[in-house]
């Protein structure tokens, strides 16, 4: 499990391109017959991947970083599919996963299994995992099921459908956060005007996008950005004192998750555009 560790806005300034990337940017995600974790110290996020190809993968936990018999012992995880049909085994009970389905797994739960239907065409299941204090039911939420938002506008080219899965009106958790945000055909901002919410860190994962094309991520202070250049499959850590918004050179898809002091989606600093710098 590779280690990411928490960094100050003043230290951010005087990164150059390669430390934005090795601390903010997670590439190579998506591998197969692989399990791949990564440990952000903001909030104790856990951020990773499961490819399960030619065979099932087993969720396990790392004694080093985690200290835990099993994977979820004082841990919840969010799983997002972004490939093709599969199933997640949860301590013996099967969860088949279309694409674009959303499981979310409580804490306690021993044994979890990624399973693909099909190996030519594998599931590609995204994980995102707090720390946790209560056990919640584990819980199927299909894209049918999530609650939808409708956001922006043709004319400042950020029309967007937002699908909440794990929320206070939706599937409960401890204090995971998660949904998808599907920008429409033509538009390409999110979020702008751009926030931070201090109560909270943030993951992203873009996807859905064509191999050729990238999403330029903004992030750092609103009077000090920077930008990191995006491919599909790749994720983005968002500290709580950070914006984060971007721009594509097409429409793309993301998967937003987040973790901290509450669950409050509108829990927010909003800051106007001219204010960035």
């Amino acid at each position: 499990m590779k280690i990411i560790n928490a960094h100050s806005p003043g230290s951010v300034s005087r990164f150059n391109t390669e430390e934005l990337r090795a601390n903010f940017l997670l590439g190579s995600l998506f591998v197969p017959d692989s399990v791949v974790l990564n440990y952000w110290e903001t909030d104790r996020t856990i951020v990773g991947s499961a490819v399960p190809a030619s065979a099932p993968l087993k969720l396990e936990a790392s004694k080093k970083e985690l200290a835990a018999d099993y994977f979820l012992e004082r841990r919840e995880i969010g799983i997002l599919n972004i490939g093709g049909a599969g199933k997640v085994e949860v301590d013996g009970k099967m969860f088949t996963m279309q694409k674009l389905d959303c499981l979310y797994i409580g804490s306690g739960v021993k044994e979890v299994f990624f399973h693909s239907a099909d190996s030519s065409a594998p599931a590609l299941f995204y994980l995102l995992s707090y720390p946790a204090h209560t056990a919640y039911p584990t819980t199927l939420s299909r894209q049918v099921d999530a609650k939808v938002v409708e956001l922006g506008a043709p004319e400042t080219a950020n029309q967007r459908t937002i699908f909440k899965y794990i929320h206070r009106e939706g599937v409960q958790s401890c204090q995971l956060v998660m949904g998808i945000t599907c920008m429409k055909s033509g538009s390409i901002w999110n979020t702008m005007p751009s926030h931070t919410h201090l109560r909270r860190s943030e993951a992203y994962l873009y996807f859905d996008m064509d191999p050729a094309h990238r999403v330029i991520h903004l992030m750092g202070e609103p009077s000090e950005t920077r930008h990191l250049v995006v491919g599909a499959g790749e994720a983005i850590l968002s500290p709580v004192w950070s914006i984060h918004s971007g721009a594509g050179t097409a429409s793309y898809s993301f998967c937003w998750g987040m973790g901290g002091e509450n669950q409050d989606f509108n829990d927010m600093d909003g800051f106007p555009i001219s204010d960035l710098r």
